[in-house]
């Protein structure tokens, strides 16, 4: 993949499929193998091209190269995966869902935000080039993410399934999807929430992603309606349990453990988990969740697994 100016051409193969060799596949090895595949794909559509203007490009790669497990482009992978797809057919969404995350962040970030100054252990993008930059650096990511996206090539998928995929991840990102969850997050401080608010602001502000990544993974590896279906469900799960468990380590984490400030939710008067059900019932929560995650893929083959395992890694980490 080159420049998202000049749009997507030849990818390197990721590695070995885990299907190969099932009794050898690790979480943790198949994690950092597909995210360097990302990485190797972000450098190139997000690269600097020496044209004025160029300490935009600079804040925009400063945060999009900031660390980070790469999640969600993973799991756009593995879903696609999982359908029998190649994991070059998703690299494209990959790209656009690791943008429109690190914009989000850069955002929420902002002083009229969340107002923090550290995100994966360095300063946040405000902090090193100002709120004005800071703001166009995550808007430009988030309309270039759909350049990247538009103009990406899946062996398997339709020009129409491309054109869906490019209209999920633009209703997950917007209005009825991360902003409004981030306004409600903004509407409910120091405010009494119930948990179906909750659930609702968490399902859009943070969920939403994971939804379309799930999905989009599968449209773009050529998955039939049951098998979309079935992904559905896992994503819901798998986005919400996330978040709960974002919430425990809030609490109970520090920020050398995190990278970030902690006890900020409390600090903020939000609406959380452990707030509403206490640490012990949301750690219960996150572990059912996963089980309706893992559950939802019954009908898949082994080359579902690294998304049963990635459900198992994203509850356990901390937990």
């Amino acid at each position: 993949m080159e420049n998202s100016r000049s749009g997507p051409t030849h990818l390197a193969e990721p590695g070995r499929h885990p299907d190969s060799d099932p009794s050898a596949f690790r979480i943790d090895s198949y994690l950092k193998q597909r995210a360097e595949f990302v990485e190797r794909a972000l450098d190139s559509v997000v690269a600097s091209d020496g044209r004025p203007g160029a300490q935009l490009l600079e804040a925009m790669r400063y945060s999009l190269f900031a660390g980070g497990k790469r999640l969600r482009p993973i799991l756009a992978i593995a879903a696609c995966e999982a359908v029998g797809g190649d994991p070059a057919d998703a690299l494209g969404l990959a790209c656009a869902l690791e943008m429109i995350h690190t914009y989000s962040l850069i955002h929420d970030d902002l002083p009229c935000m969340d107002d923090d100054d550290l995100r994966r252990g360095r300063p946040t993008n405000h902090k090193v080039y100002g709120e004005a930059m800071a703001t166009l650096a995550g808007d430009a990511l988030l309309t270039d993410a759909f350049i990247v996206l538009a103009r990406s090539h899946p062996n398997r998928a339709s020009s129409a399934a491309v054109l869906d995929v490019v209209a999920e991840l633009a209703q997950a990102a917007g209005s009825s999807g991360m902003v409004i969850g981030q306004a409600l997050d903004i509407l409910c401080e120091g405010k009494a929430t119930d948990l179906a608010t909750l659930e609702y602001l968490h399902a859009r502000k943070t969920g939403a992603l994971f939804l379309a990544a799930v999905r989009g993974g599968g449209l773009l590896g050529g998955g039939n309606p049951d098998q979309i279906d079935a992904l559905t469900r896992y994503g819901r799960s798998i986005g919400l349990a996330f978040q709960v468990v974002d919430d425990v380590l809030d609490v109970e984490a520090s920020a050398d453990q995190l990278g970030k400030r902690t006890h900020k939710d409390d600090a903020h008067g939000k609406a959380t988990y452990p707030a509403l059900m206490g640490v012990a019932k949301s750690r219960q929560f996150a572990r059912e969740l996963k089980q309706r995650a893992i559950d939802a893929l019954a009908a898949f083959d082994e080359r579902a697994r690294p998304l049963r395992e990635i459900a198992n890694f994203v509850v356990e980490r901390s937990l």
